[in-house]
C-alpha cells in the first residue's frame, strides 16, 4: 500500500493535480479506497484486483506488479553450483558420499565412505573445483558409491585406484633400459656410499664392461644370456673386476624388480646359477695379495725408515705402528686425536666399515705427534698442495726410496697381523678388531658390542716394543708375548 501511495504521490506531482478542491479527483479516489482501504487491506475482497490501474484526473495509474519467487538452481540437499565459490571453511555436503572441502582459497572434490575390506572410514580425494565441475564431481562419486555398495563384489576405491596405478607403472617401468636402471641405482645410493669414489668406480666398470652389452636392453628381458656375454671375455684375464661386475649387475636386477621392473629370478645370481656356467674364480685366477714384508724384518725396516726426514717419512712410521690403513692416516685431523688419553678416534664416516674406530696409541705414536707441527687446515700429516692431504703414492715413494720395489703401505698390516699371530697370546677377535675388520659371524657380531680398548692398548703397546728391536731374517729373536701381562 505504501507503494501504491508513492506511485500516486509521484503521478500527481507530474500530472500538477490539484488535490481535494478537484472534483474530478475524488470521484477517482473514494472507489480506490473502497477497493483497497488507508492500509492496503481491501475492504471488499470482491473488487481487489479487478483493475491492474486507474485513471486519475486522465493519468494512467500501473499498479506495481508482484515480485516473482526465484526458481532453485539445485535439487533439495544439494550444493548450488552458483555458491560454490562463496562456501566458507570447512566440509559441504552434496549428499551421495559427496563433499566439497573447502580450506582456505583451496576447494576440493573428496568421496568419503566405509571401505567394505576394513570397515573404515575413507576419503579419495576427486581433484579441485577448478579441475572438476560439479556434474563430473556427481558422477565420479555414482561410480565410487556402486563399487562400494556391490552386493556381490563391494570393491574399496582408493585401493582399485592404487592397484591401477602400480600396474600402470610397472607396465611403464618395464619398458626402461638396462643402463636407465644402473643410473637410478647409482643416484639412490651415492649419498649412503662412504667412499666418495665409490659411485665413480661403479660409473666406470658399468661404462666399460656392462653397457656395450646391457645398456639399451629393457630390464625386463635380461636373462642369463646377456649378463654372460658381458662376464666370459674378462672372466679369466680380469676375474676380480669380473666378480665385481657380476655383483653390481645383481643388485642393479635385484632394485628394478623390487621396483616393479622386472619379473623372476636374478640372472646374476651366482649361488645356484651362475656357479654352474662359470668357473670359480680361485679356478681361473690366483689372488693377489698386498706384498708385506716379513715381520721379522720390521725392526730394521723403522730403524732405517727413522733416519729419514719429512712429513711423508713420519706418516708412514705412525701407519706400521697403528696398523691403521692408509687413508685413515692421510685424513687423519688433530681434532680426531686425544693426547691425553692417548687415543686416536677415526670417525665413520672415514672408515670403509662406516663405523667409528678406536686406536690405542703407543709411546712411539704419541711421540711422533708430539714432534710435528700444527698446521692448517688441520690434517695431521698435510699433503704438498694447499688445503689437501697427503696422496697414497706418497707413502709408496717413501717405500720406493729405501729401496724396497717389492712391499706395499698396505702389506704392514699383514705384517702386524701375522706378528700377532704367531709370536703374541692375543686372543684372534682382539687383533681383528685392531685392525678395524668385521665380524664375519652373524650371530658373534650381535654378542660382541665392547671395543676390548685395554686389551688392545696393551697389544698396540706390544707391537711399537718389537718394532724397535732389530730383528733378524731367520727370526731368531721372536718371542712370545702378550696375555701375560
Amino acid at each position: 500500500m505504501a507503494e501504491r501511495q508513492s506511485s500516486i504521490r509521484h503521478n500527481y506531482a507530474v500530472h500538477k493535480v490539484p488535490f481535494i478542491s478537484n472534483f474530478t479527483f475524488m470521484i477517482d479516489f473514494v472507489p480506490f479506497m473502497v477497493s483497497y482501504g488507508f492500509y492496503g487491506q481491501p475492504l471488499n475482497p470482491m473488487i481487489n484486483g479487478i483493475h491492474n490501474g486507474f485513471y486519475l484526473n486522465g493519468a494512467v495509474m500501473s499498479e506495481q506488479p508482484q515480485k516473482q519467487k526465484k526458481k532453485r538452481d539445485h535439487l533439495p540437499g544439494k550444493l548450488p553450483a552458483v555458491a560454490l565459490k562463496k562456501l566458507p571453511n570447512g566440509w559441504h555436503a552434496d549428499g551421495g558420499n559427496l563433499y566439497l572441502l573447502v580450506r582456505g582459497t583451496a576447494r576440493s572434490w573428496v568421496f568419503r565412505y566405509t571401505s567394505p575390506e576394513e570397515n573404515k572410514r575413507r576419503n579419495m580425494g576427486l581433484g579441485s573445483l577448478e579441475a572438476v565441475s560439479l556434474a563430473r564431481a556427481r558422477e565420479l562419486a555414482k561410480e565410487y558409491r556402486a563399487l562400494v555398495k556391490d552386493p556381490q563384489n563391494p570393491i574399496d576405491p582408493i585401493k582399485m585406484a592404487e592397484e591401477d596405478k602400480a600396474a600402470v607403472h610397472a607396465e611403464k617401468g618395464k619398458q626402461k633400459t638396462f643402463q636407465q636402471c644402473a643410473d637410478l641405482y647409482i643416484d639412490l645410493h651415492r649419498s649412503s656410499w662412504a667412499n666418495k669414489k665409490h659411485a665413480q668406480q661403479w660409473e666406470n666398470t658399468l661404462n666399460t664392461y656392462a653397457f656395450p652389452f646391457l645398456g639399451d636392453v629393457r630390464v625386463s628381458e635380461i636373462d642369463t644370456a646377456h649378463v654372460t656375454s658381458c662376464l666370459l671375455p674378462i672372466w679369466k684375464t680380469k676375474t676380480e673386476t669380473a666378480k665385481r661386475l657380476r655383483g653390481r649387475i645383481e643388485n642393479i636386477l635385484d632394485w628394478a624388480k623390487v621396483s616393479g621392473y622386472r619379473e623372476g629370478d636374478n640372472p646374476a645370481l651366482w649361488r645356484g646359477h651362475l656357479d654352474n656356467v662359470l668357473p670359480k674364480p680361485s679356478k681361473v685366477a690366483k689372488v693377489a695379495h698386498h706384498a708385506a714384508l716379513p715381520y721379522e724384518g720390521i725392526g730394521t725396516f723403522l730403524a732405517d725408515l727413522r733416519t729419514r726426514k719429512g712429513i711423508a717419512a713420519r706418516a708412514l712410521e705412525f701407519t706400521i705402528l697403528t696398523a691403521a690403513r692408509s687413508g685413515e692416516v692421510r685424513g687423519a685431523k688433530w681434532d680426531e686425536i686425544n693426547l691425553a688419553k692417548r687415543l686416536w678416534t677415526v670417525p665413520a664416516e672415514r672408515m670403509k666399515m662406516d663405523r667409528e674406530h678406536e686406536v690405542p696409541l703407543s709411546d712411539a705414536a704419541i711421540s711422533i705427534l708430539q714432534g710435528l707441527p700444527r698446521t692448517e687446515p688441520p690434517y695431521v700429516f698435510p699433503g704438498a698442495k694447499a688445503n689437501s692431504q697427503m696422496s697414497d703414492m706418497t707413502l709408496s715413494k717413501v717405500i720406493r726410496r729405501m729401496g724396497d720395489k717389492k712391499n706395499t703401505v698396505h702389506g704392514f698390516r699383514s705384517t702386524f697381523r701375522d706378528w700377532a699371530a704367531e709370536t703374541t697370546a692375543y686372543p684372534r677377535e682382539v687383533c681383528e678388531m685392531a685392525l678395524a675388520h668385521a665380524i664375519e659371524n652373524e650371530t658373534e657380531a650381535a654378542y660382541r658390542r665392547g671395543k676390548l680398548l685395554p686389551k688392545r692398548t696393551r697389544l698396540m703397546a706390544d707391537w711399537a716394543i718389537y718394532c724397535d728391536k732389530t730383528q733378524s731374517a731367520s727370526g731368531d729373536n721372536v718371542t712370545s708375548i702378550g696375555m701375560e701381562r
